[in-house]
């Protein structure tokens, strides 16, 4: 089993279609294995087409810094816009664009359609 576990799932926002990340912990273990483990699972998406980029790619559950900016450094070239769910204001919010939307838009939750 790996240490981080990463599922694409298609995506809807205002019609639009986005890829829906979900992301979490798996077999416990410091973080030089997690960052390893987060790239090895984004490079073998990659290899089978299912992160081939589009407009928007939303991150969705737990992770520690170090694998956030794995999953940054893999996303942000593909996608025009990335943003990372934050639970306590039940949205998402962009955390990287090349237009529009802005940093910092605010996307919540009931407008995701999985």
């Amino acid at each position: 089993m790996s240490t981080f576990a990463i599922e694409v799932r298609p995506a809807q926002v205002h019609g639009q279609k986005a890829q829906f990340l979900v992301v979490g912990f798996g077999t416990p273990a410091q973080n030089d294995r997690l960052v390893r483990d987060a790239q090895a699972r984004l490079d073998e998406l990659i290899a089978q087409g299912r992160l081939s980029g589009g407009a928007l790619a939303l991150v969705n559950g737990p992770a520690s810094l170090p694998v956030a900016f794995v999953l940054a450094h893999a996303l942000i070239p593909r996608y025009e816009t990335l943003a990372v769910f934050v639970p306590q204001m039940a949205a998402s919010v962009v955390v990287a664009t090349h237009g529009d939307p802005e940093l910092g838009t605010v996307i919540p939750l009931a407008d995701v359609i999985v």
